[in-house]
């Protein structure tokens, strides 16, 4: 096991042996490093996390700390980082907020410079964090989903699978899975590209591109567009749409009409 001699290690710390840990890295606590995790120098894994096989924390980052809540009185809570995902320079990863929670990142997710995760955040596997990212407590992020550099996302928000978050947004509700936000988290589009990369049928990208263009083209309101999905899909990608509609969210997406002359 290479740790560095300038490397502080806790003694309550689990290391495996392939693990690395770099010159003045700090793992403070009940620390679990799986096999083939590497920290690179100057980075911070603290509290009770846990960091699955092969995931990467680079310099400045900081895994686990405790959340900017204050409703937190010092109780355990946990961090979970889940195989083969990178937290870049200066990226900040908090854990739970209530006795037993927990801040879970699923496996390959990219946590790009100086982007944060709040406590209690929920990521799927394959989530991008563009540079700057911000996400607030409780965000519950989809597979493949990508937040593009320095968006803000508003706590207890739902971000769908695949959906691409434009750069700088502002998301206040939920964003549907597979479509494209703007600067304000209004859908502008089907995100044609991310289905087709992640092997969609031809009937399933036709059908989401009929629902979004039903839903946002003509500006039906939230249980309209849930009556037309519930009449009209048939693949499986609409059925998820479909099934995230009907979630009873505290930021339940808001139907907005896109405007293409005022996106102008």
């Amino acid at each position: 096991m290479p740790i560095h001699p300038t490397a502080v290690v806790d003694s309550a710390a689990e290391i495996h042996p392939s693990a690395s840990i770099g010159a003045h890295a700090v793992v403070s606590g009940n620390v679990e490093i799986g096999p083939d995790c590497e920290l690179l120098p100057s980075s911070v894994v603290m509290g009770h996390t846990t960091l699955a096989a092969g995931c990467r924390v680079h310099s400045f980052a900081t895994v686990g700390d405790s959340p900017q809540d204050f409703k937190y009185g010092g109780a355990v809570s946990f961090c979970r980082i889940g195989e083969g995902t990178a937290i870049r320079e200066g990226a900040t990863v908090h854990r739970g907020t209530a006795p037993g929670s927990a801040t879970v990142i699923g496996s390959r997710c990219m946590l790009m410079t100086n982007s944060h995760v709040g406590h209690d955040c929920q990521l799927s596997d394959g989530v991008i964090l563009v540079s700057g990212a911000l996400l607030g407590g409780h965000v519950q992020v989809g597979a493949n989903a990508i937040i593009s550099g320095n968006a803000a996302v508003h706590q207890h928000v739902r971000i769908g699978e695949l959906a691409l978050v434009g750069i700088l947004a502002r998301i206040t509700q939920d964003v549907p899975p597979f479509c494209i936000t703007d600067q304000e988290g209004t859908v502008v589009a089907e995100n044609r590209v991310g289905m087709k990369r992640a092997g969609f049928t031809v009937d399933e990208r036709h059908e989401l591109k009929a629902a979004f263009a039903a839903i946002y083209r003509k500006g039906i309101g939230r249980n309209e567009a849930m009556r037309y999905l519930e009449a009209t899909v048939k693949t499986e990608a609409g059925r998820r749409l479909l099934s995230f509609y009907a979630h009873d969210s505290a930021r339940s997406s808001r139907v907005r009409l896109f405007d293409p002359q005022q996106a102008a």
